[in-house]
């Protein structure tokens, strides 16, 4: 059996405020691995190493998450890291008014448990990540750099198709192929 690491998202065209925070992280000197813009995506659902065999079935799983649900529209505000600013590695932004999102989220993770993937133990917090952090080294002027951009609206944008994405990573970075895409009507 052929797998794929995979995973349930909704992507998101990284516009001129994201790029500008992601350039004020890199001009901070901190050991960082910025996300590449056309990679920018909210992770509705981590799939790990997947059978291909269950493209199709998690495709009829994301349409019944989708039911009647239509187009809705989210606002990007607000930076922050995780786990804490004390060990920092992974550097967000934020999504307000997210309950179709956790709503989609929830539907999703519930019924993949049929499939054999296992329920998530975190409640689901909607993201996007823009970096990651791989040592402490001038985290001082990384804090600094999140909290200016702390009450930033980024961008509003139209939630109308949710993906089913592979990724390969390679040295130079995760590549994301879209196999599936599921539109919200």
């Amino acid at each position: 059996m052929n797998k794929f690491r995979g995973f349930i998202a909704i992507d998101i065209k990284a516009v001129t405020k994201v790029i500008e925070f992601q350039n004020e992280i890199r001009n901070t000197g901190a050991n960082i691995k910025i996300v590449e813009p056309e990679n920018i995506h909210i992770t509705l659902k981590f799939l790990g190493e997947t059978e291909e065999s269950l493209i199709d079935k998690i495709n009829d799983i994301i349409k019944e998450s989708v039911k009647g649900i239509t187009p809705f529209e989210v606002t990007l505000k607000d930076t922050g890291v995780f786990p804490n600013e004390n060990y920092i590695k992974v550097i967000w932004i934020g999504i307000e008014k997210f309950e179709e999102i956790r709503d989609i989220a929830n539907n999703i993770d519930e019924k993949l448990i049929n499939l054999g993937f296992k329920k998530e133990k975190r409640k689901f917090s909607p993201h996007i990540t823009i970096a990651r952090v791989k040592s402490a080294k001038n985290k001082e002027n990384l804090i600094q750099v999140i909290n200016k951009f702390q009450d930033v609206e980024f961008t509003k944008f139209s939630v109308n198709s949710i993906k089913l994405k592979k990724s390969e990573l390679t040295k130079k970075g995760p590549i994301y192929t879209t196999l599936k895409e599921i539109e919200i009507k």
